[in-house]
């Protein structure tokens, strides 16, 4: 797939826990030439574009244009087969997936905690979580949570994990109108100056996240 390049648009705000690696610091994010192929079937091609320092930006395009693999690719889990990403390192990523990876057994704010220092305490984690659920919840497992309050946990951990910058692979999938525009704004929120880069099919998301849109453009299927 190719890009289209996107521009600047700034999301910074306090939260409650600090970025290990400040977004000042860092450089701006470079996708350059970027190509990745399945068995002869080409799903991204020369994929080129920038993400400048702390800015707010949705992927965006119909599903099977290479969002997740381009996504993946960033996060260290493919390889490209040619190309580069300079600007970041993907120990520096906070990722939120389609899937979402929780451990079952524990609690809200505990599989929050997990990414969390040790020293952090319990109960800040539980107030931010009720930012987006309702208390009732911090005491249950997150097996026995909807589906769409498993989707708000696993978006409140990838914000609290101290990083630079945000992935999410379709975030507000599942969730209504009303919720949708609550955790965007927890996310607006909790960005803290760092880069977001948000997969989505939502025109509404990215105007509700004041977000530049970056769009996949197609390619053939043939290498």
């Amino acid at each position: 797939m190719g890009m289209r390049d996107a521009s600047r648009q700034d999301a910074g705000h306090a939260g409650a826990f600090d970025p290990k690696d400040g977004a000042q610091a860092g450089d701006a994010i470079r996708f350059t030439a970027v190509e990745k192929s399945y068995n002869g079937r080409r799903v991204l091609r020369s994929v080129t574009f920038t993400l400048e320092n702390g800015g707010a930006y949705c992927l965006m395009g119909p599903s099977g244009m290479g969002k997740t693999t381009l996504l993946r690719v960033l996060l260290g889990l493919e390889r490209a087969d040619s190309g580069s990403i300079e600007g970041i390192r993907p120990g520096q990523i906070a990722a939120m997936f389609q899937e979402d990876r929780l451990c079952d057994t524990l609690t809200p704010v505990e599989n929050v905690a997990l990414v969390l220092p040790p020293s952090t305490r319990r109960s800040e984690v539980r107030v931010m979580l009720e930012e987006i659920l309702p208390p009732y919840c911090m005491e249950q497992p997150v097996a026995q949570l909807s589906g769409g309050m498993r989707r708000r946990v696993s978006l409140a951990r990838a914000m609290a994990f101290p990083s630079r910058m945000v992935v999410m692979d379709e975030p507000f999938t599942g969730l209504d109108k009303a919720t949708r525009v609550q955790v965007i704004e927890f996310v607006k929120r909790h960005a803290r100056g760092r880069t977001l880069l948000v997969a989505t099919h939502g025109e509404d998301d990215a105007a509700l996240l004041g977000a530049s849109k970056v769009l996949l453009t197609e390619v053939s299927d043939k290498c």
